[in-house]
């Protein structure tokens, strides 16, 4: 008997209510299938509004609105301070961008300075010849020399050869020599122009004819007579020191340059110009540590 009132006690006993969380977790969410045409988006606003309204009641709200809108203005403000940021991004990598270009053509116009001098070498040591002691050359038909001033040339002609049998032309740009009826001996377009109101030819003994001419620019020595010619190495004339007082000072201070570069050369060590530039670039160098000069070729 005593089993049998127990079991009657225990289905007297009510079944206890399912929890709140268990309730809740019961409730399945109201699936919202509305898909977002980018050419009107309202549409799609207004079906989740709809859904809000349909399964709560946020709408009945006094505030709705104003939280709604507030809720609008700030993905707003966070859409405009994401475009902000790219925009700032994009500017930054541009930036950047620029200054490697900047960069490297900072490094090529001083890659180009730096071994513009040896390439300038190289081709004039080319082909080049030794000057003779006037520093000009001796060739088969005649022979030049020079100063910064003038050019003398002397050529050989048949003994007892008259004035009236030579032939001489002297232009500004270009020279002819020769002996009537005979192809001319020179004859073609000088070097660097002349000053031909100051320039003359004569006979010499009867047998070489002397040409003086006298050069326009005189701060340059010239390479050859008339271009087609064989051509001196510039690097190696050596003028009259003794003749150095006679010169202006603008004159002499370009010899003197020019002495001084050559002595350089004979012992191996830089020129003025290169000098130059090596402080520039030692200087360029210092003013912009952030870049690479690894790569520089400094002479």
């Amino acid at each position: 008997m005593a089993i049998i009132s127990d079991f009657e006690e225990e289905e007297q006993k009510p079944k206890s209510k399912p929890s709140s969380a268990a309730s809740a977790s019961s409730v399945s969410a109201t699936p919202f299938t509305a898909s977002l045409d980018p050419s009107n988006p309202l549409q799609f606003l207004q079906k989740a509004i709809d859904l809000v309204a349909q399964e709560t009641d946020f709408l009945e709200k006094e505030t709705a609105e104003k939280e709604i809108l507030s809720a609008v203005r700030t993905a707003r403000q966070r859409k405009e301070k994401r475009k902000a940021e790219e925009k700032k991004e994009k500017e930054e990598r541009k930036k950047l961008e620029t200054k490697e270009e900047v960069k490297k053509e900072a490094m090529e116009e001083v890659k180009k300075e730096v071994e513009a001098p040896a390439k300038a070498e190289e081709k004039e040591d080319s082909g080049a010849r030794v000057p003779n002691r006037g520093n000009g050359l001796d060739l088969e038909k005649y022979s030049w020399t020079q100063t910064l001033q003038e050019v003398t040339v002397i050529i050989p002609v048949p003994p007892g050869t008259k004035a009236r049998f030579i032939v001489c032309e002297i232009k500004k740009k270009h020279l002819k020599v020769g002996l009537k009826g005979q192809p001319p001996i020179i004859e073609g377009e000088l070097f660097r122009p002349i000053k031909p109101d100051d320039s003359y030819w004569s006979l010499e003994d009867q047998s070489a004819v002397s040409i003086l001419l006298t050069k326009h620019d005189q701060l340059e020595w010239w390479k050859s007579l008339v271009k087609g010619d064989p051509e001196i190495d510039t690097q190696k004339v050596e003028p009259e020191s003794s003749k150095l007082s006679d010169l202006d000072p603008e004159t002499r201070q370009t010899v003197e340059k020019m002495m001084f570069d050559q002595r350089q050369k004979s012992m191996g060590l830089p020129t003025s110009d290169e000098m130059q530039k090596q402080e520039i670039l030692k200087k360029f160098m210092a003013e912009h540590p952030e870049m690479d000069f690894s790569r520089a070729k400094i002479s």
